[in-house]
């Protein structure tokens, strides 16, 4: 655990810089908290999957619809979490804040992880 627990960690990393960026140029052209935060998930979602398919969890093979779609569940549960918190960072005076996006990002991750050890990336259930 501790192997794909790092890992995970620095395909995050990489997803958190990319999408830190989009979030920041968004917010920087005037779109809102929520609009940004969407636009920087969405530019790490497919980066994600595969860096994290391939490297972090080891799964080989084709990728099967089944396994695509826990994915896509696993990601909208988290990315909800992700939202959760934004909210509540926006009711606390970090609207149009990176703190507020940084702490939405931290709720994602841990939630994001535990996802997929358990549900998306599990040996042997990629096929199906």
């Amino acid at each position: 655990m501790l192997k794909s627990a790092l890992r995970f960690g620095l395909v995050g990393l990489l997803n958190t810089l990319v999408g830190l960026a989009v979030i920041a140029a968004l917010l920087h052209v005037g779109a809102g908290d929520y609009l940004a935060n969407a636009g920087g998930y969405a530019v790490g979602l497919c980066l994600s999957f595969t860096l994290n398919r391939i490297w972090t969890f080891e799964v080989r093979g084709p990728v099967a619809a089944g396994e695509a779609g826990r994915f896509l569940l696993a990601f909208a549960l988290a990315y909800s979490v992700n939202l959760a918190v934004l909210t509540m960072m926006r009711g606390l005076g970090f609207a149009q804040s990176l703190i507020g996006q940084g702490a939405g990002i931290v709720a994602y991750s841990v939630c994001f992880f535990l996802l997929s050890r358990a549900f998306v990336f599990v040996p042997g259930r990629a096929l199906r």
